[in-house]
């Protein structure tokens, strides 16, 4: 028997892609191993910005170099689609390629007994009522995929011309789905889309996220859904309505925000001004009081002066949210953000950056002392990784892989993992909270 080992770089959207893969593989007698005993290695690769190519050449590099003698690569994912001659140039040894699309070609590609390619569609969605997936997650939570790409035109993104213009599950697709998820165990269910808001738009289906969360809520099962990306523009007072209206929706929303200043969300091409952003937020804050919000800032865009720099500064001050990743702005060429004037010096983006993330630390610890004392619903899920004696868990305002944790100090009250507890939160380290099982 043929063994087989993936690695799925970057989005959650990718790792639903290498899931499918992996079952292609298995149902045609494939074994999953490690990787210095497979007999194919899959690199599924990530190519949003520089950084993310960087890892993803860096990863391959790692594969060549611990792979057994003569064990064949195979490189999919979105650095394919318009990265594939940079690819070539620095690995001659690639077996096979497959675009971000060509998920069900990884059979093609494993069989082939010569070198080659097959990169024809730049996403994939699923479109078939049978088990399609190998879920790799902890059992307790997965992702569900209801929509690939983005016809939004931001100026700094190249999603667009890597993934290609929104493309939505019909409805009935997603509910399947999400009923299978629900079978298999799976309790948090997580909705992931470039832009979940976009949902169905593509379809002609006007309010198409209220639409399916209505559908899914209608399901006689305990359940958490969670809401991973929300662009602000696409935030309505019904939607709001909804998230409040079912405890199954978790009071968690992700709204990539990027920037403040008019002047470069304009430029960003946001579709959004300052004033429909406090909006927004002020709205979730006062209509869902337990909501906790999740968002993504750029530093370093084109023009953005010490002034505007300074706007940003004081909105995360003002609203104090929960949980702020920071990002440099990647200058990507294809993007008109790559020909705009007035780019910004890299230690000036590091400087940003830095500023940011002190601020942002102050503002989870102030937020973290306020928990102590509470009593939270939490996911135990696994040891920590730093020691035996602590475990991790969740809580619903923490989401997977991107959010700290909850530290438990009194392990042995727990009698299985992936299951909900009720936990006093003690105190905090740095970003996590710790708690004890009550």
């Amino acid at each position: 028997m043929k063994k087989i080992c993936f690695i799925s770089l970057g989005c959650s959207r990718n790792l639903v892609d290498t899931e499918i893969m992996v079952k292609f593989l298995v149902d045609n007698k494939y074994e999953l191993t490690d990787l210095t005993k497979a007999d194919f290695l899959i690199v599924n690769s990530c190519a949003f910005i520089k950084e993310a190519r960087e890892e993803s050449i860096n990863v391959i590099r790692e594969v060549f170099k611990n792979k057994k003698k003569d064990a064949k690569v195979i490189v999919t994912g979105c650095m394919t689609n318009i990265f594939l001659s940079q690819l070539k140039k620095i690995f001659k040894k690639i077996f096979f390629y497959l675009g971000p699309g060509n998920l069900e070609d990884i059979i093609k590609a494993v069989t082939s007994e010569k070198k080659g390619e097959v990169i024809t569609k730049k996403s994939y969605l699923e479109n078939f009522k049978k088990d399609f997936r190998i879920l790799s997650t902890k059992p307790n939570f997965a992702y569900l995929k209801i929509a690939e790409g983005c016809s939004k035109r931001c100026s700094y993104c190249l999603i667009p011309s890597i993934k290609g213009s929104l493309k939505s599950k019909e409805i009935d697709q997603v509910v399947y789905e999400f009923k299978s998820l629900l079978n298999k165990g799976v309790y948090e269910v997580i909705l992931i889309a470039q832009d979940l808001s976009d949902y169905g738009k593509d379809l002609n289906e006007k309010k198409g996220l209220e639409k399916l969360l209505k559908k899914l809520l209608t399901i006689k099962k305990n359940f958490w859904i969670r809401l991973l990306y929300l662009y602000p523009d696409g935030i309505t007072d019904s939607l709001i309505d909804i998230i409040k209206s079912d405890e199954r929706i978790c009071n968690y929303v992700d709204i990539p925000i990027q920037h403040v200043n008019d002047d470069i969300l304009k430029k960003m091409g946001r579709g959004v001004d300052k004033k429909k952003i406090f909006s927004i937020i002020e709205k979730l804050k006062k209509r869902i009081e337990d909501i906790v919000i999740r968002t993504t800032l750029m530093v370093g865009f084109p023009n953005e002066t010490e002034k505007k720099f300074l706007e940003l500064l004081d909105f995360i001050k003002y609203f104090e949210l929960d949980h702020v990743g920071v990002f440099k702005f990647s200058r990507e060429k294809g993007t008109k953000a790559y020909h705009m004037k007035e780019q910004i010096f890299e230690s000036v983006k590091k400087d940003r950056l830095k500023k940011l993330y002190q601020i942002q630390k102050k503002i989870v610890e102030k937020k973290n002392r306020f928990l102590i004392g509470k009593n939270l619903e939490v996911f135990i899920e696994e040891y920590n990784r730093s020691s035996n004696l602590l475990l991790s868990g969740r809580y619903y305002g923490q989401a997977p892989e991107i959010d700290p944790v909850i530290l438990i100090n009194n392990s042995s009250e727990v009698k299985e993992f992936y299951k909900k507890y009720l936990v006093k939160i003690t105190g905090f380290s740095e970003y996590d909270l710790i708690g004890k099982v009550i």
